[in-house]
């Protein structure tokens, strides 16, 4: 007979802004019985948000994620999607208070797979818009591709010109192909 542990519920909080209150998520998750709660006062368009990277660490197969709302989890859909897969891969469940999902249930579990559906229709749909356009700019008489190196003898010139001051950067460029910044970089190289 073996005996089944506790389920750990783990909370995360965020704000956008100082003047936002992060006290209601807080009081709604410790409400719910969360042992620990992360918490992150930064832009929900922030990549870098320590307190989420933090919550993720912590996380263990079986734990239960719950948070407020599912906008304080992820930047983006596609962002939130991500997070929900990785979350599932694990084997950590989520609850989000507001819209009233858990993955505990039958109801949770399918909230998974439409949202693992919407993640692969989603870059299925990226891969055909990439297919198509790079078709429409072979079309057009483009290649893909990192643009080709100048030779060096050319370099070179251009750069006896750049020092006599015989001609201007813009029309150094122009001649070779490549931007100011390129040309730059090719001069701090030489």
């Amino acid at each position: 007979m073996s005996m089944k542990t506790d389920v750990r519920l783990v909370g995360y909080a965020r704000v956008s802004t100082h003047d936002q209150n992060i006290e209601l998520q807080l009081d709604a998750l410790n409400s719910q019985g969360c042992h620990k709660v992360f918490q992150d006062q930064v832009s929900g368009s922030k990549e870098s948000r320590p307190g989420l990277d933090k919550c993720i660490g912590y996380l263990r197969e079986g734990d239960t994620l719950v948070i407020w709302r599912l906008d304080r989890l992820g930047r983006s859909l596609k962002h939130l999607i991500d997070l929900v897969m990785d979350l599932q891969s694990k084997g950590v469940m989520l609850k989000s208070l507001h819209e009233g999902i858990d993955t505990n249930t039958a109801t949770g579990q399918f909230f998974f797979h439409v949202t693992g559906a919407f993640a692969e229709l989603e870059r299925n749909l990226i891969r055909e818009r990439t297919m198509a356009g790079l078709k429409a700019a072979r079309a057009r008489g483009r290649k893909g591709g990192r643009p080709k190196t100048i030779p060096e003898s050319k370099l070179k010139l251009a750069k006896k010109l750049y020092d006599k001051n015989e001609d201007t950067v813009v029309n150094i460029c122009k001649d070779l192909g490549i931007s100011r910044a390129r040309f730059y970089r090719y001069l701090s190289e030489l």
